[in-house]
C-alpha cells in the first residue's frame, strides 16, 4: 500500500496559490501569471527584508512538463531594514528570480523523490510560499549596507563615522604614561 501524504488543505484563494486547473496536462502548456499580493509575515532577515502586508509583484509563467509545472519569472518587492553597519534605515526594491517545480500527484518524479526534494501539486493547487519565501531570503545579504564605503560607527561613542570630524578620536592615555603625553603637548 503506497504511502499518502497529507498536505494541509490549500486555499484556492489564497494569494500565494495558484490554480492549475486550467493549465493543459501536455508539455509546453503555458499560462502567465501576473498579481499583486500583499506580502506574508517574517519574510527577510534579522536586519533586511519585505515589510509584512508590503506588495509584492508576481510575474510569472506556469509551464506544464511531463512530470509537473515549472513555475518561473520574478518576484518584485520593496525592502527596508538597517545597515549592518551604522544603523540606518535602509529602504530598496528587490527583484528576484524565481524558478520552482512541483511535480504531478502519483508522477514518477512525486513517487521517487523525498517530500522536501521538489514541490507538490495539492490537487489542481501550488502553494508559493515556501518557494517565494527560500528565493527571497536567499537573495537577501545577511549583513546588508547602506552603502558600499558605509564606515561604519565609531566604537567609543556610537556616533556615525561619516558626521564626525577628521581625526575625531577618544584617545585614552595610559596614566602611567601621562606625564610623556604633557611633555609633548608643552613643547608645541
Amino acid at each position: 500500500m503506497p504511502h499518502q501524504q497529507q498536505h494541509p488543505h490549500l486555499d484556492p484563494r489564497s494569494p500565494l496559490v495558484l490554480e492549475t486547473r486550467d493549465l493543459p496536462r501536455r508539455p509546453g502548456a503555458l499560462h502567465a501569471v501576473s498579481r499583486k499580493v500583499p506580502a506574508p509575515k517574517d519574510l527577510g532577515l534579522e536586519l533586511i527584508g519585505v515589510p509584512q502586508g508590503a506588495e509584492l509583484d508576481l510575474q510569472l509563467r506556469m509551464e506544464s512538463v511531463s512530470e509537473g509545472v515549472l513555475v518561473s519569472g520574478t518576484i518584485t518587492s520593496p525592502l527596508a531594514g538597517e545597515c549592518g553597519r551604522c544603523l540606518r534605515p535602509i529602504s530598496d526594491t528587490l527583484d528576484v528570480p524565481f524558478q520552482e517545480f512541483y511535480a504531478y500527484q502519483h508522477s514518477t518524479t512525486d513517487e521517487t523523490t523525498d517530500e522536501d526534494e521538489v514541490g507538490r501539486l495539492q490537487g489542481d493547487l501550488i502553494d508559493l510560499e515556501p518557494a517565494l519565501r527560500d528565493a527571497v531570503v536567499l537573495s537577501l545579504a545577511a549583513n546588508p549596507v547602506c552603502r558600499e564605503d558605509c564606515p561604519g560607527l565609531c566604537p567609543e561613542c556610537g556616533v556615525p563615522m561619516d558626521e564626525l570630524p577628521a581625526g575625531h578620536t577618544h584617545e585614552q592615555v595610559d596614566p602611567r604614561w601621562a606625564a610623556l603625553s604633557q611633555m609633548k603637548t608643552s613643547e608645541e
